[in-house]
């Protein structure tokens, strides 16, 4: 289903916005970025095919498979990964920071001798003094096994599980490097996905621990191919799994209890996220669909935006429509006449592009835009129809002003929108709180809206 915002500008509104003391000059809705379309245009599904087979050429990129060969095991792979992005960073004019993120597991059901789990990292840091320290995370697993996650030496290509994943990340690293940003964003290849998330959980929970602002996160795990066991091909949607009400709940904050009181499980910060990458995306990717699926991941499977919900960040997981078990954690081999094992042949490379460009879309317009409004609050001082909403001043010295965005309370998507001005408190007259769901979007001067927050209820004396 696709979707957008309505921007409703009438002479009635004008009057309205006078008498309110707002501005009258609307911030215009949802304008069109060529930058945005550039960064897409420019993602390469040759370069894609090109990394991905690299990576299946290392034979088993296994968490503990060699480190020491230039030709097999994960410790190639790591090296030529970190090559690849230094020359892109050479080539952009070295604005792209490249490091490897080391770190020690220990023995674990998964892990039977301590093991170095390295990741690697590249930085694209913000522009603007007040987003700089605000971070988009874009992720793909590098590890790979076969029917074992134990099995160090047989052959792991991991073409689609995930090879397509970080030859995306990669690829947007490459592109989006040429680039300035507002916001900073991360582009991580992380090891140990296998094992248990290690690498994944190891960076969340130091970014949690130095109170790093991240803002968002992607995660992209088995995106390479459009064709399911039963033969058929779906090219044209992905999915996007976006967790609803947070899982660390055993002491939930006054704030949370607050928001599921008013009706607003489905408006944490991560379905707010999905809402946004869906809008952008389709917008931008000409005939591609982000099905948002309520829920965390798929059963018996994992990601590695886990460990960042669980350090309390708005995370999601893009994921191809229809698996094809066949070709996952699976020895190569030829079963009944069929070809096991996951191989680039079962791999769309067109269609690992397609994805690529919607996650660099939706990277693009959250690092190019402000932040989210903090403290909003919907004023409950009195029984009425109208809703008046307060939110506390964002700090972008290019900030045009804010839009509230409201829905039916059983309608997943934005319906309509207003802009209200650069205001910190604005009433829209006669909708009522009681019947929607309000969000509020700030917007800079060049059109850029951000994640909506959502109000929580409040008393005013």
């Amino acid at each position: 289903m696709r979707y957008r915002l309505f921007a409703l500008v009438s002479p009635s509104l004008v009057c309205l916005a006078i008498a309110l003391g707002l501005a009258t000059v609307t911030v215009q809705a949802q304008p069109a970025k060529p930058m945005i379309d550039k960064i897409a245009a420019e993602i390469s599904a040759e370069r894609i095919e090109n990394t991905i087979r690299k990576l299946v050429s290392f034979g088993t990129r296994n968490t503990l498979s060699d480190t020491v060969s230039d030709t097999r095991g994960i410790g190639a792979a790591r090296r030529w990964i970190k090559t690849e992005l230094e020359a892109c960073a050479k080539a952009n004019g070295g604005q792209l920071q490249v490091t490897f993120d080391d770190n020690l597991a220990v023995v674990s059901a998964r892990i039977p001798t301590p093991t170095n789990v390295v990741n690697v990292v590249a930085t694209l840091p913000g522009s603007q003094p007040e987003s700089r320290d605000r971070l988009y995370v874009v992720s793909g697993h590098y590890d790979s096994m076969a029917d074992s996650a134990i099995d160090a030496v047989s052959d792991a290509p991991g073409a689609n599980d995930d090879a397509s994943g970080t030859a995306a990340v990669m690829e947007m690293a490459c592109v989006m490097s040429k680039y300035k940003f507002d916001a900073t964003l991360i582009f991580m290849a992380v090891a140990g996905e296998e094992q248990g998330l290690i690498g994944s959980t190891f960076w969340a929970k130091k970014a949690k621990a130095q109170g790093l602002n991240v803002a968002a996160m992607f995660t992209n795990d088995i995106i390479g191919s459009s064709k399911g066991a039963d033969g058929s091909v779906i090219n044209n949607r992905v999915r996007l799994f976006a967790e609803g009400v947070p899982a660390p709940l055993k002491e939930p904050t006054d704030a949370t209890v607050t928001l599921l009181r008013s009706g607003g499980e489905n408006d944490f910060p991560t379905r707010q996220l999905a809402r946004f990458i869906k809008e952008v995306a389709e917008r931008h990717i000409a005939g591609m669909t982000v099905d948002i699926i309520y829920r965390r991941d798929r059963y018996l499977r994992g990601g590695d935006h886990s460990p960042f919900l669980d350090a309390g960040y708005a995370a999601v997981r893009f994921t191809e429509p229809v698996e094809d078990y066949r070709h996952q954690h699976k020895n190569v081999r030829i079963e009944n006449g069929v070809q096991i094992g996951d191989l680039p042949e079962f791999v769309d490379f067109d269609y690992v592009a397609k994805v690529t460009r919607v996650n660099a879309a939706a990277l693009a317009s959250l690092a190019l835009a402000p932040a989210t409004p903090a403290e909003i609050q919907m004023e409950t001082t009195s029984l009425e129809n109208d809703s008046t909403i307060r939110w506390k001043a964002n700090l972008e010295a290019d900030l045009a002003g804010y839009r509230i965005v409201w829905r039916e309370t059983s309608a997943p998507y934005w319906q309509q929108s207003r802009d209200v001005g650069n205001v910190t408190r604005a009433t829209i007259k006669g909708v009522s709180k009681d019947n929607v769901v309000f969000g509020v979007q700030a917007v800079d001067k060049d059109g850029n809206a951000s994640v909506a927050g959502y109000p929580l209820p409040m008393r005013t004396r």
